[in-house]
């Protein structure tokens, strides 16, 4: 049975910064800048500039792993980010890909399907939980309505992205990450957690729809008390029927 955790950067698996290589909008013609610093086998920092006047409003700036990682992650119900405080206050998004493109041709790969997960880092630090069924499957930056299921069995790429949401974010940015974990998430009450997974996720909706029509049927008068009031009135009625026929 493995581990509630399994580390994947920092934790008893040290930060190497030769694992990671920046995938900016440079690719695209713009001029944002993205570093991954090693500052101790146990935390990196992932910095930069998002420029977002070249592109008119775009742009975006990230870190990727080098490779493929063929990483079986299928055992856990999601990744776990922790993070020291004092990053940039901007949002940020983790991806992940179970399929890598081939290259174009000119040192750039061919656009795939990522799943991706944004997150707000908390200005005193701490850890952040992505369950699976937070991850969206994008294409070329766009949602996808009926992807194929993420293949958990065989993750071959994570990464780092500061992006611009259509403007709304850019300049200088900075995260500090302690570790990045595949985990299996627990309560405070030491139960797991059951929403990570997209199915799971559905049995809950469903469980909670029949408690909440159980809900509905107790606030119903019961059913079987109305024939019993109908026979009732009925034998009154016959009652004063046979008086008034004996008095006449």
């Amino acid at each position: 049975m493995p581990s509630d955790t399994l580390y994947l950067f920092g934790g008893d698996q040290p930060w190497d910064a030769s694992c990671w290589t920046a995938s900016d909008d440079r690719v695209r013609g713009g001029s944002s800048t993205s570093f991954l610093t090693v500052t101790s086998p146990e935390s990196a920092r992932f910095h930069g500039h998002l420029d977002t006047t070249t592109l008119g409003g775009a742009g975006f700036a990230s870190q990727r792993t080098v490779g493929e990682l063929e990483l079986d992650l299928s055992a856990y119900q999601g990744l776990s980010l922790s993070l020291e405080g004092g990053a940039s206050g901007h949002k940020f998004t983790l991806t992940i890909k179970d399929t890598i493109p081939g290259d174009r041709g000119d040192g750039r790969d061919q656009a795939g399907v990522s799943w991706e997960a944004d997150f707000e880092p908390p200005a005193e630090g701490g850890d952040i939980e992505l369950p699976w069924g937070k991850f969206r499957a994008t294409y070329r930056g766009r949602d996808l309505k009926d992807p194929k299921p993420l293949d958990l069995k065989s993750i071959k790429r994570v990464s780092l992205m500061m992006r611009s949401f259509f403007g709304s974010q850019d300049g200088d940015f900075e995260l500090i990450i302690c570790a990045i974990a595949a985990k299996n998430f627990t309560h405070e009450d030491g139960n797991a957690d059951r929403t990570g997974n997209g199915e799971e996720a559905e049995e809950e909706a469903e469980e909670e729809e029949e408690e909440e029509e159980d809900a509905d049927d107790l606030q119903k008068p019961p059913v079987h008390d109305a024939p019993r009031q109908e026979d009732e009135s009925r034998r009154v009625r016959s009652w004063w029927r046979m008086l008034f026929c004996g008095l006449v």
